[in-house]
């Protein structure tokens, strides 16, 4: 599905992108879409516990850090994390709905 998934270099996952309405494809294209996309959501919890990670990492850091420069920067940076970890989360769950950049989402008939 080249076309219909780009790399969101920020939430590191790969995002639909449709350039028409979810009844403009066949069922075919509907169905490889839909798999893509669940290929793609199984590796999003995995995404957001490497961010926790990295957010318990500069909690830690911060908690000993005395430059208030700095203390600063890893709030900015906690908070970025964190923002990553909400988006990532809700493209986890527009499933079995795909969100895009089109006005009508996807649904998925098999539920």
């Amino acid at each position: 599905m080249s076309g219909i998934f780009i790399e969101d270099k920020r939430l590191g996952i790969r995002v639909p992108q449709l350039d028409k309405h979810w009844d403009d494809y066949s069922a075919e294209e509907q169905e490889a879409i839909l798999l893509e996309w669940e290929a793609i959501r199984g590796l999003i919890p995995d995404r957001i516990a490497a961010l926790e990670r990295e957010i318990n990492e500069k909690q830690d850091a911060l908690g000993e850090e005395t430059d208030f420069a700095r203390s600063c920067q890893l709030n900015a940076d906690i908070a970025e994390l964190a923002s990553m970890v909400n988006d990532l989360w809700i493209w986890y769950r527009t499933v079995p709905s795909v969100s895009s950049l089109t006005e009508k989402p996807m649904t998925h008939h098999h539920e």
